[in-house]
């Protein structure tokens, strides 16, 4: 079984080294220092035997995007609500990859994993896209070797 702990110190350290590139406005320093403050203990991304879970460790929910997540008649990406304390399984290599249907925009990985700390997105939330969330990442599942 292998680990990966993502907490507010993990991903102070990757967004400083990204925020720069990205030219945000002073507001949306802002709303990143304050969702950041709301990480704390953060996500465990853990390899078990019936796949990669992820267990938020976080005081606030936590949102998660993946193919390997969506259901074959969905129209887009499904987002899920992972409440604190509790787990989802993001990833299971046993199950065939999920066919992208046109309305997902760009390229998207088979083996990804997005993720955004206390803020959610899609159809009901006035973030369309998780790139409009203030503090989110996105995870590259390597193949196994």
């Amino acid at each position: 079984m292998k680990k990966f702990h993502l907490n507010k110190l993990a991903v102070q350290r990757s967004l400083t080294t990204i925020a720069p590139m990205g030219g945000l406005i002073r507001k949306d320093r802002i709303e990143v220092r304050k969702t950041r403050a709301k990480i704390g203990l953060g996500v465990t991304l853990s390899l078990e035997p019936d796949g990669v879970w992820l267990y938020n460790r976080s005081q606030e929910p936590v949102f998660v995007s993946s193919p390997a997540l969506d259901a074959a008649a969905a129209r887009a990406l499904l987002v899920w609500r992972v409440a604190p304390g509790h787990c989802l399984c993001v990833f299971d290599p046993a199950a065939p990859p999920a066919p992208l249907c046109p309305p997902h925009v760009g390229p998207v990985d088979p083996r990804s994993v997005r993720i955004s700390f206390a803020k959610g997105w899609g159809p009901k939330y006035s973030r369309r896209d998780v790139t409009a969330c203030p503090c989110w990442l996105e995870v590259l599942l390597a193949p196994p070797s």
